[in-house]
């Protein structure tokens, strides 16, 4: 540091300055702070900084399901937040959840000195195990929005599946069936009793519920099944993979879509708007959601210790998958 400062011709502090974001660096101080650190090839001296800040830059995340298309993004989300935050991310994914295998890897983490952990939180067991641990950093569920114990942040699946029901609603649709993930999730779960409030408030019942497994295999399967039988107008789909199983076997059934049944999805996978149709679905903002779950975590690592909560808002993006119900 000493030598950046002498080719920049500034002082220790100015550099030390630059390094942190000060906001009181000009500008064009900064620019020369800069060129001398890439003409030397400066890298800070991580062990040392931590030894007097007594932070690691570093967040551990513990997950599970990381082959889900939700979970992964989430991953995603938080890991990108983490680095636009100037934080390292060292990951640990769980084959099986249980209090053994969370509270050996809490433990690992701090052996690593992590400044706090983040828990991808697909199921109640979860959650469940989160409370029985005990850490010396702060802890942050996301994809559960938390309690009195425990700060989260998620995605409002149950507004998102509102959100896809009263859509259908409101094109004139009365028998509207659901295609559900496994109830063992908490976003399945969720939305399960999105879809049966938005029928109900309307005065509706809820018509078929069909429990799947988030594949494609298991909505082609379904598909078919629905497609012989004709009971519903609509289908609400818990996941954009499904979906996409459902739309081949009804193609390949003769229902045509959306003028036979109409299909809404969701999360909005990239390849939702590639779909024959294209699928109208629900928009998870993993990238947002990440963003909430790191400022979380960031505000107990400042703050010290407390509870808070954050929900990200889902959106419906409608495509070419809905209309009107056949008379």
């Amino acid at each position: 540091m000493e030598d950046v400062a002498r080719v920049a011709g500034v002082s220790h502090q100015t550099v030390s300055r630059v390094l942190n974001n000060h906001p009181n660096v000009s500008a064009k101080t900064k620019e020369r702070v800069e060129q001398a650190i890439t003409e030397l090839g400066y890298r800070r001296n991580t062990a040392a900084r931590s030894l007097v800040t007594r932070r690691s830059q570093t967040i551990g995340v513990l997950g599970s399901e990381m082959g889900q298309y939700g979970p992964s993004r989430t991953l995603l989300g938080v890991q990108q937040a983490a680095r636009d935050a100037g934080y390292f991310v060292s990951v640990a994914g769980l084959r099986d959840v249980t209090p053994e295998t969370i509270k050996d890897a809490v433990a690992h983490f701090m052996d690593q000195g992590v400044d706090g952990i983040v828990v991808i939180v697909p199921h109640p067991g979860t959650f469940e195990v989160l409370h029985q641990v005990t850490s010396q950093v702060p802890l942050v569920a996301v994809g559960a929005v938390g309690d009195e114990e425990l700060s989260g942040a998620a995605v409002d699946q149950r507004e998102g599946a509102r959100l896809a029901v009263q859509h259908l609603i409101e094109l004139g649709h009365r028998r509207i069936g659901h295609l559900s993930g496994p109830t063992d999730w908490i976003d399945a779960a969720a939305r399960i009793e999105g879809w049966q409030e938005a029928l109900q408030g309307t005065g509706l019942e809820p018509a078929e519920l069909i429990e799947g497994d988030w594949s494609a295999e298991c909505g082609y399967r379904e598909g078919l099944r629905i497609a012989a039988d004709r009971t519903v107008t609509a289908l609400f789909v818990a996941n954009d993979q499904m979906a996409l199983g459902v739309l081949r076997a009804f193609h390949e059934a003769g229902v045509r879509v959306p003028e036979d049944i109409s299909v809404v999805g969701f999360d909005d996978q990239p390849e939702a708007a590639y779909f024959i149709p294209p699928l109208t679905t629900v928009a998870q903002d993993f990238e947002e959601l990440g963003q909430r779950c790191i400022d979380l975590m960031l505000h107990l690592v400042e703050d010290g210790p407390g509870v808070t909560a954050a929900a990200v808002a889902p959106r419906l993006v409608a495509r070419k998958t809905t209309s009107a119900p056949p008379n």
